[in-house]
């Protein structure tokens, strides 16, 4: 029987729609680098006919946005990095070999895969996606030497659910820009500390529902029977054989260039100035000091850490920096689509529409809901609230709406369709060895799943 027809006719709902969704992804995501080109295209289209602006104002707003972005794209990249270089080491690394060890099935595999993800997020949403992925590749290893059937675009993708779930926690980008003096929108909103903003009670309840049910959800999307998984290729074989990465020694008989190299004092001295001025940072500021240049501080020096000296964490670097390559590809192809849309009016005429249609019972389901669909577009946390935050923090204040609960909306909104929308699994795409395509129909899948943990809580009286 086909994967197709045999998909079609077993299982539960919930395996079945993964199954529709795994065939409609297959057969129609392109690579992550083409959705980005085609996002262009439509947000040009939309923008000449939609907006009072014709074609050569287009071009120049999205060449004007096309390098607006370079230090937040070297911001990202480093949380990527940085994030890697923790993860693969050799301390690190021995700990999510234990993790991927413990799994006997390939459904509690996408359980545990998923709530790693989930949870590490809560932290940080780049270290998220590399021990989601490496997790995911270990597993792959661990169970093919089991002889276990697996789904590994299943675990791929439940290693990128960490990418739906960060927004209200520590390394929000939304929370962080709001809680830094100066920003934008202080004096409409003030400084909003990082506590005020994770702890708000409908933010717990959010971030404890999104520990539990994507977990469960990615487990009963498992094919019910083992013909049903999609074979392995040889991309994804020689990532899941890839040797580990090597920490090396110094030489025998070393240079003075190698005594320096692989000094752990230098290092050492490195990180001791660099850990006490975070602690200073946050001893005087709490978790107001977290920002996203103090987030790659705190994993280069504990990575440094790691690593016992230079010389290993430089040859850790070089060894993740492909991950990086789309990301430095693509991330002024959005900012170019950015440009669009902030430049032609296109995200105001989508912010006025909401607040039109708008009452104060479904602002923020209609918040929620179009910080979704402008994530598609502007697959950058910080990036789309610079677009959309001051649109709705401003109609927010006209219905009488609370600001951090707007906030977070928007947040919500923008980490959502993460899952429908390739960008960000570009860097677990190279640790895997997969294409978008076998992680999309799963990820967009749990997507739709979950989406019900944001609607509650856009509707309910938190």
């Amino acid at each position: 029987m086909s994967h197709e027809n045999s998909a079609a006719k077993s299982g539960t709902f919930v395996t079945r729609m993964g199954n529709v969704m795994l065939r409609w992804s297959l057969k129609y995501m392109p690579d992550a680098s083409i959705f980005a080109v085609v996002l262009t295209f439509i947000a040009f289209i939309l923008g000449i006919t939609l907006t009072d602006q014709g074609p050569m104002q287009m071009i120049q707003n999205w060449y004007k946005g096309l390098w607006e972005l370079l230090g937040f794209s070297m911001q990202m990249s480093l949380i990527v990095i940085t994030g890697s270089c923790v993860a693969n080491a050799p301390l690190v690394k021995r700990w999510i070999d234990g993790l991927a060890g413990i799994p006997n099935s390939g459904r509690s595999a996408a359980f545990l895969v998923t709530f790693v993800s989930v949870v590490v997020s809560f932290v940080h949403w780049g270290l998220s996606l590399i021990v989601g992925a490496i997790l995911a590749k270990e597993l792959a290893r661990n169970l093919r030497l089991k002889r276990i059937p697996f789904e590994y675009g299943l675990l791929a993708a439940g290693a990128y659910v960490g990418q739906m779930t960060w927004q209200g926690m520590l390394s929000s980008s939304v929370g962080l820009f709001i809680a830094m003096p100066g920003h934008v929108l202080e004096k409409t909103m003030g400084i909003v500390p990082m506590s005020q903003f994770m702890l708000n009670p409908m933010n717990i309840a959010v971030t404890v529902a999104l520990a539990i049910f994507p977990a469960v959800f990615a487990a009963m999307l498992q094919p019910k029977n083992p013909d049903e998984f999609m074979p392995l290729d040889e991309n994804a074989v020689r990532a899941i054989e890839k040797e580990d990465l090597k920490v090396k020694r110094r030489p025998e008989n070393p240079t003075v260039g190698d005594v320096l190299n692989y000094s752990p004092l230098i290092s050492l001295a490195l990180c001791a100035m660099g850990f006490v001025y975070i602690f200073w940072a946050f001893s005087r500021k709490g978790l107001g000091a977290l920002d996203f240049n103090m987030l790659n501080a705190l994993f280069l020096f504990v990575g440094i850490l790691l690593y016992g000296n230079i010389a290993n964490y430089v040859q850790a670097v070089k060894d993740t920096t492909a991950g990086v390559a789309g990301i430095i590809f693509q991330f002024p192809l959005y900012a170019g689509i950015m440009g669009i849309v902030k430049y032609s009016g296109l995200v105001l005429i989508l912010a006025n529409g909401i607040a039109a249609i708008s009452t104060k019972g479904t602002f923020y389901l209609w918040t929620f809901l179009s910080s979704s669909l402008v994530n598609m577009f502007v697959p950058s946390g910080g990036g789309q609230w610079a677009v959309q935050g001051p649109i709705a923090i401003e109609s927010a204040k006209l219905m009488g709406a609370d600001l951090v609960k707007t906030s977070l909306m928007v947040g919500y909104g923008n980490t959502w369709t993460n899952m429908a929308q390739p960008f960000w699994a570009i860097a677990l795409l190279g640790i895997t060895g997969l294409e978008a395509k076998h992680i999309m129909g799963y990820s967009m899948a749990i997507m739709l799943l979950s989406g019900f943990i944001f609607v509650l809580a856009a509707v309910l009286p938190f």
